[in-house]
């Protein structure tokens, strides 16, 4: 069995994409997540680099440290809570969860994360949000309120502060140009 651990995947459009590449290279996919691949073939050194180049040609990345696989779990996490939630819990607890999750001290991950990212992960998390909110805004199904409760904001007048300070646009502002001025990012280029 091997198991590999693939920068980028975010979202069940990337699991796809990686099956689909799998399955071209002849392996079978048992197990596919968010960042994380088990297929039950014993894999050599020329198939690892074909199977490279090729997810690397649509964005992915296969990840061979120990600590990049880590930093590419923590940020899978964050991405999976703040956009595949229904709702984000008010009180949710960012450094326990991820330490919890991760079975790792949370200072450790900090101390990982920002020397790589150049950002915290509390800033990795903030720009998270305000991507979501992005995307909640362009469709205009909910209040600026119901997108206050669920992304897990205190107010909205604190998710009004926070995008803009990160987009320099106010919520009302951003809906109103579509976007444009600072349009949506894709979730893996988000740092």
């Amino acid at each position: 069995m091997t198991e590999l651990h693939i920068k980028n995947m975010v979202c069940g459009r990337c699991i796809q994409a990686v099956k689909s590449t799998l399955e071209a290279h002849g392996l079978h996919p048992q197990r596919l997540e968010l960042g994380y691949v088990a297929v039950p073939e014993t894999l050599d050194a020329e198939t690892i680099t074909q199977l490279s180049a090729d997810l690397h040609v649509q964005g992915f990345e296969i990840l061979d440290s120990a600590k990049s696989k880590l930093i590419d779990r923590i940020k899978t996490m964050i991405i999976s809570k703040i956009h595949h939630s229904e709702v984000l819990d008010l009180k949710v607890n960012w450094s326990d969860l991820l330490a919890d999750e991760l079975h790792q001290d949370y200072h450790y991950l900090s101390s990982l994360f920002s020397p790589v990212e150049g950002i915290t992960i509390e800033q990795f998390i903030i720009r998270q949000k305000i991507e979501r909110v992005k995307e909640l805004l362009f469709y205009d199904e909910l209040t600026l309120s119901e997108i206050s409760y669920k992304l897990g904001y205190s107010s909205v007048q604190h998710l009004s502060t926070q995008f803009k300070k990160v987009t320099g646009q106010t919520p009302s502002a951003y809906k109103n140009s579509r976007g444009a001025i600072d349009g949506r990012k894709p979730l893996d280029a988000i740092v």
